[in-house]
């Protein structure tokens, strides 16, 4: 292999999908999902990423990440990573920009792997054979009926032992309604099963400890998001007054944000394509470690599968509702969380993943 593989390279498409029912949360509501898709390519071969946010992170891809990265080695992805870190000072780090360096990344990541002919959890230095995951969905716009299908599937029929629905309805006043759903879950997954729930920060700080006070009774052990992940001696309150593990940092941009969250959560939750990608990634899992705490992948599971495999402080992964079923649809490789796990293909280099474009393309915008 020549010593220098330079990016040739990097395009990239938007797809919007629609739900398959409304979705939506403690404080948002959503009936379709935007992921923009990258492919990167030196050396005869092609690397995939992707994130979950608006088309403009691909224009940004365009006009000031694409110029940095290509010429550079498809070996030296950190060097990557930092170029394109420094070219967008003067756009604001978090956000649209953050996205679009974690797509890029996340394919660069799979370049390397596929040029060495390796799996990527292997050549990031795997430390698991599976990973452990959670159902997730459970949405504020769900009935009942549908409540209790979606755990159901999950808990009875895929065997997954874990599962999240969401509460914190119209900004935290809807709580008996939060709290009967909370009942509701309980009572479908039955005592074996750990229940999680998540309020998108929807509730003032101490709406958030009586519901927690409440939920007490109903075994729920993971508490996401009680107040807003910006209010960091909020969720420090909520945490120590109650037993639920509090958990938070699906919107940190950065770095610097963890350094600030480490002191606030019981479990650091991390989105690969929000952080920065997964260079970012391996930074904020080993912050993380230094303050003896579990990191947990927020959504898209199968960007996170191979940075989970070599991660030693993961706790799980969050199987999204939402994601599993666009990746499944658009993804060659995509796996499954029979028995409550995701397990590598081995023998696939790279992510092991293909995008299905002629699938996709009714989907781009």
């Amino acid at each position: 292999m020549p010593a220098d593989l330079p990016i040739r390279t990097l395009d990239w498409a938007a797809y919007r999908i629609p739900t398959d029912a409304p979705e939506a949360d403690g404080t948002f509501a959503w009936a379709a999902t935007t992921m923009v898709v990258v492919h990167a390519r030196a050396g005869g071969e092609t690397g995939l990423g992707w994130t979950y946010g608006a088309a403009v992170a691909g224009h940004l891809i365009d006009e000031v990440l694409t110029s940095v990265a290509c010429g550079r080695s498809a070996l030296d992805v950190p060097a990557v990573y930092h170029a394109m870190h420094r070219a967008v000072r003067n756009l604001g780090r978090p956000g649209v920009a953050a996205t679009a360096i974690s797509a890029v990344d996340v394919a660069l990541w799979d370049l390397k792997a596929r040029l060495l002919g390796v799996r990527l959890a292997r050549l990031l230095g795997a430390v698991r054979e599976t990973v452990p995951v959670y159902g997730s969905g459970g949405f504020t716009s769900y009935d009942d009926r549908q409540l209790a299908n979606q755990l159901g599937g999950w808990v009875k029929e895929q065997g997954i032992p874990r599962v999240k629905i969401k509460i914190g309805e119209s900004w935290g006043h809807a709580v008996e309604r939060d709290l009967a759903r909370v009942a509701q879950a309980r009572q479908v997954v039955g005592d074996a099963a750990e229940l999680f729930v998540d309020a998108n920060g929807g509730y003032p700080r101490k709406t958030a400890v009586r519901v927690a006070d409440r939920m007490a009774d109903h075994g729920v052990s993971w508490f996401e998001e009680p107040v807003s992940s910006d209010d960091l001696d909020g969720l420090r309150l909520v945490r120590d007054a109650t037993a639920a593990d509090v958990a938070a940092g699906e919107y940190g941009w950065d770095l610097p944000y963890f350094q600030r969250l480490v002191t606030a959560v019981d479990c650091v939750q991390v989105d690969v394509t929000r952080c920065g990608g997964i260079t970012e990634w391996l930074r904020i899992a080993a912050l993380a470690a230094a303050h003896n705490l579990d990191v947990s992948g927020h959504c898209a599971p199968h960007v996170h599968l191979d940075a989970a495999l070599a991660t030693p402080n993961l706790r799980h992964l969050e199987w999204f509702h939402d994601h599993v079923r666009i990746e499944s649809m658009l993804f060659d490789g995509a796996g499954d969380a029979a028995g409550g796990v995701l397990r590598p293909d081995r023998d696939a280099p790279g992510n092991g993943l293909t995008f299905k474009e002629a699938d996709a393309s009714r989907y781009r915008i």
